[in-house]
């Protein structure tokens, strides 16, 4: 799954002669005094998906696309949002108060850019500086800085300031853009939003057990400390939330939906584990004394940057490690450079790298997933074929999730489910709603592509697979046929250590270049352990720019497309393990051994260490939608083991001659060759 949204036709922003919360919003400006203020997408966590009491961009656009920013001036509003969106951003903002920036797009400036032409235009008609308002708790410290380098190059589109003798001014000395960030106010769309803002969650902490988490806090801690020792780091701060939940082997239901994380700040120090949320996420006695055994103290949530300012001055040599890139500009500001460590953090790596007891969680759940996929399939091609019956595109959703909530473990799904009918499949973040203009309901006539997953105690799942229950034209079964061809090639990849994700995305494109064919995504995103289903550092992309490198026990998806307009969609996504070729490497990780260690296995000088892919999701794929003359032996004979592998792992759990059964064994069998 690449990333969710919402799409319906029918929350597009009816058209005024006024947009009052745009007034409002103005009114609050004018009264701050600045010229514009910037709405993110971010809460203070900086969280892919944000509680509702932080969709601030949202309520006041009206766009529900997880990524985009809004800037609004004393005259106009604009939406910037990326190629994924452009569609959904059109049907639900009011073009008649809001202007859409396609992100991208030849001639349409970032918004930075933006901004520092304003404070030019603004500064050569009055020569006084652009005020720009921001909250600093939902900015990342990278965007106000790129931000402050912008205002000052836009000192040289200027006419520059000069003395009573006429001599320049020296540059330092005036200013075209300042950045302001309201420290006396809330965040100034809250005004706005008044008593209607949601509250935000205090959905309480729960334990994740050890057999899933596979290590104690206590050792986590260690481990984080040791690392700090190595920095020279005094104090570190950690502010993703998924990498709270992972130190502190906890989980919650509630905060931020389909993501097992709660809304909270932590700190290690050298000798203090502190742990900053709401009091109610921490009532239950299972966990205070979890966290008490763990040496953790919990404080008030709103504690996080006065702990950090009393660190500071109260020790000797302080350093402060945080990840500047994963956390807000409220906490990274205060700290002066001399005592900053801007470095990945140490959960990052450790939480990308499942152990043993993580990684047979996380099969456990793609054999479950695979259980309620063979009900809801064998439900879907009945319901279809055999009855003759047309099912929405929500029912579809309902009964998937339905089928998985049968399944041990199961919690919540791990994302809202994409089920896209025909032309719906090629909008890659749809997400069908009942009453939109959109919805569509499947038959024979169309296929359907189906992105959807779960998250269970001990793991969480994400697949994509793609059916049609009729006759398929050749362009779909060509399409189709290279995407599994590209799925195949990145599946099969042997690839020494060292190697980052981006090398391997050509290996999902090569087939479909050939064709002439593309897709506009991302090939592969990490995914957490019964944690968030999009997980960094790790991905699999075109985009050169993460040079992370692959690594054994870390996860992620392949999927790749292909997306005609207004047709169908395509996907095939199957997630994966990062494993070592040799049985004796994988042995010598399990046991944390090192180089160096008895019983760390011995190489030649010169002799590199491989890694390959093990798959985890076991759910059948299409056999009669592929075009088995475009498949060499090699990809016919993985067709074959995926299958068998699938059957092994789920049959036992399926009752014989039971329609779910039926459907598998069907599904599993060889594929009939040329």
């Amino acid at each position: 799954m690449e990333e969710l949204t919402t799409t319906d036709k029918n929350d597009a922003v009816k058209s005024s002669t006024e947009d009052p919360k745009l007034e409002k919003l103005r009114a609050k400006m004018a009264e701050v005094g600045v010229d514009a203020y910037i709405v993110p997408t971010d809460d203070p966590h900086l969280c892919e998906y944000v509680p509702a009491a932080y969709a601030r961009r949202a309520f006041l656009s009206n766009f529900k696309g997880s990524a985009g920013t809004a800037l609004v001036t004393a005259d106009s509003a604009y939406l910037w949002t990326d190629s994924r969106y452009f569609n959904e951003a059109s049907l639900q903002i009011d073009a008649d108060h809001w202007e859409l920036m396609k992100s991208g797009l030849p001639k349409v400036p970032s918004i930075t850019k933006f901004l520092g032409d304003l404070a030019v235009k603004k500064y050569n008609q009055s020569k006084l500086p652009f005020r720009l308002g921001i909250d600093a708790y939902v900015h990342p410290a990278s965007f106000a800085k790129e931000l402050a380098d912008r205002f000052e190059a836009a000192k040289d589109h200027v006419e520059q300031p000069t003395n009573d003798d006429d001599s320049s001014v020296e540059d330092s000395s005036f200013v075209v853009g300042e950045i302001d960030t309201l420290d006396n106010y809330p965040n100034l769309v809250d005004f706005v939003w008044a008593d209607d803002r949601p509250a935000v969650p205090k959905s309480p902490f729960r334990v994740h057990p050890i057999e899933y988490a596979g290590k104690s806090v206590a050792d986590k801690i260690e481990i984080i400390r040791e690392t700090m020792r190595n920095k020279k780091a005094t104090f570190t701060v950690f502010s993703a939330l998924d990498d709270i939940a992972y130190l502190f082997n906890m989980r919650a239901t509630g905060d931020i939906a389909t993501c097992p994380v709660g809304i909270a700040y932590a700190t290690i120090s050298n000798n203090e584990v502190f742990l900053y949320c709401d009091e109610a996420k921490v009532v239950s006695d299972d966990v205070q004394s979890h966290l008490k055994e763990a040496g953790v103290t919990v404080k008030l949530y709103d504690d996080i940057v006065p702990e950090m300012e009393a660190h500071m001055a109260d020790t000797k040599n302080a350093k402060i490690w945080i990840e500047k890139a994963r956390s807000n500009y409220a906490l990274s500001r205060i700290i002066p450079v001399r005592k900053l460590i801007d470095a990945q953090n140490a959960v990052t790596p450790m939480k990308a790298c499942k152990n043993e007891a993580e990684m047979e969680g996380m099969r456990r759940a793609h054999i479950v997933d695979g259980v309620a996929m063979a009900h809801f399939i064998a439900w879907l091609q009945n319901v279809i074929v055999n009855e003759g019956r047309s099912v929405s595109e929500v029912e579809i959703d309902e009964v998937l999730t339905g089928y998985r909530a049968k399944q041990p473990g199961f919690v919540e799904v791990s994302f809202p489910t994409i089920a896209g009918v025909g032309p719906n499949g090629a909008i890659i973040h749809y997400s069908a709603k009942k009453d939109s203009d959109l919805l569509k309901y499947l038959d024979i006539t169309n296929p359907i592509l189906i992105d959807s997953g779960g998250q269970y105690k001990y793991g969480t799942t994400d697949v994509t697979r793609t059916w049609h229950f009729g006759e398929a034209t050749s362009e779909f079964i060509d399409a189709y046929t290279r995407v599994l061809k590209g799925n195949i090639g990145v599946d099969s990849m042997i690839y020494p250590e060292d190697t980052p994700g981006f090398v391997l995305d050509v290996f999902a494109r090569k087939s479909l270049w050939e064709g002439g064919l593309d897709y506009g995504h991302g090939t592969g995103h990490g995914v957490g352990a019964a944690l968030n289903v999009h997980e960094g550092p790790q991905s699999i992309s075109p985009r050169w720019a993460n040079k992370e490198v692959l690594k054994k026990g870390m996860v992620l998806s392949n999927e790749p497309g292909y997306y005609v307009d207004g047709k169908f969609g395509i996907r095939i996504e199957n997630l994966l393990e990062v494993s070592y070729v040799n049985d004796e490497d994988n042995e010598a990780y399990d046991q944390e051994l090192k180089e160096g260690d008895e019983g760390f296995p011995e190489k030649p000088v010169g002799q590199r260490t491989f890694l390959k892919f093990r798959r985890l999701t076991m759910i059948p794929i299409q056999k009669n939608l592929i075009d088995v003359s475009m498949l060499n032996t090699a990809e016919l004979d993985w067709l074959d083991s995926y299958h068998e592998e699938v059957y092994a792992k789920v049959a036992p759990l399926l009752e014989n001659d039971s329609p779910a059964m039926v459907w598998l064994k069907k599904s599993c069998e060889k594929i009939e060759r040329n």
